[in-house]
């Protein structure tokens, strides 16, 4: 386990908070992001993490809900080779119960590759993507927490300015928390403050 610093972080103005590590920057405070998402990366690493509030998928059963997401970000990113190495069963919340109404997590990791923006195929990077799918049904909303790790940096890619181009090394060498257990963090701090976030549905 790496020794980094962590806080608690505020989300969506203080309503949600969760802790990672500090190395993580806001992207806000450089570039516009949706008002349904709060966008966290370490250029240093090429990892980012992003919380995003959705519509409740009613089609979408709770087994495999997380997998569900993480096929749709790989077409929505036009990825090459995706892969599903692993899904969890289906986890309770009763900390993110709202009036009685209980919720549930899964979670799913793969491998895909996709380029940065606008760049085309030919600067794919290979990385896995771990997503967690917080089912908060009390108030008709599903959150997504996804942790992007790099494993091949393109020479081609606008990463490898930043971070070379190769394997990438791995986050323990570097004293650094692997995004595996960036994300377990955050899921298991993940703590909703003000539930008037969501509108008419709180």
């Amino acid at each position: 386990m790496s020794g980094e610093l962590c806080s608690m972080r505020p989300l969506f103005g203080g309503a949600i908070s969760t802790v990672f590590p500090q190395r993580f920057e806001n992207v806000s405070n450089i570039r516009q992001v949706p008002d349904h998402q709060e966008v966290f990366v370490d250029p240093s690493r090429d990892e980012s993490l992003i919380f995003e509030l959705l519509d409740f998928k009613t089609e979408v059963g709770d087994i495999g809900s997380a997998s569900w997401f993480l096929n749709d970000l790989a077409r929505e990113q036009d990825a090459e080779g995706f892969q599903l190495i692993e899904q969890s069963e289906v986890i309770e919340t009763p900390g993110l119960s709202y009036r009685n109404i209980p919720a549930v997590a899964t979670t799913a990791i793969g491998e895909m590759a996709i380029s940065k923006g606008r760049q085309g195929r030919e600067a794919q990077n290979l990385v896995r993507v771990y997503v967690a799918n917080l089912r908060l049904k009390g108030v008709d909303t599903d959150v997504l927490v996804t942790a992007y790790e790099p494993i091949l940096i393109n020479p081609l890619s606008e990463s490898a300015d930043a971070v070379g181009s190769g394997l990438a090394v791995p986050a323990s060498q570097s004293g650094k928390m692997p995004m595996c257990n960036v994300i377990k963090q955050s899921l298991s701090t993940f703590k909703v403050n003000d539930w008037n976030l969501f509108g008419s549905s709180a």
